[in-house]
């Protein structure tokens, strides 16, 4: 069965947010910030002017990521999880490469993100597709961020 890259919806907000959970809870552990934008993600990423998108697969959501507006033509890539059974099958990279696509086509100029230097795959995957790591700021919105990445789209 081929695999999909679809817009929000809302009737998916539910798998974004136990999708986004689930990772959380494996890795981490849940953050303010993240019930809050989790928990309302129509609120906090799509009304401001963001996209959630999924990976999907018939009618079963296999992974997702968000765009969170930062500033006019600066976002943040943002809560991108993978179910575990459907990692290693490249679905986060699909997700990636639409995620880029889209973002050039808006004319957007820069993507931003945080991460975890102990999620090396993830690490790998930024810098293949031209993340750079850049000076994290020491009040980022993240208690688990210790690296920052930024790509140039313009």
């Amino acid at each position: 069965m081929k695999t999909e890259i679809i817009p929000f919806d809302p009737k998916y907000s539910a798998d974004f947010k136990n999708l986004n959970l689930d990772w959380l809870n494996k890795y981490f552990r849940v953050e303010p910030h993240d019930d809050e934008v989790l928990g309302d993600p129509e609120k906090y990423i799509i009304k401001p002017g963001g996209n959630i998108f999924f990976a999907r697969e018939g009618k079963r959501i296999l992974g997702t990521v968000a765009l969170m507006k930062i500033e006019d033509d600066v976002f943040e890539l943002t809560k991108m999880a993978v179910t575990p059974q459907s990692q290693g099958k490249k679905i986060g990279q699909k997700l990636m490469v639409h995620t880029l696509e889209f973002a050039k086509e808006q004319g957007w100029k820069t993507l931003i993100l945080y991460s975890n230097r102990k999620l090396e795959n993830a690490i790998y995957i930024y810098k293949k597709y031209g993340f750079e790591e850049i000076p994290i700021e020491d009040n980022n919105p993240y208690g688990r961020g210790d690296i920052k990445m930024k790509l140039e789209l313009s």
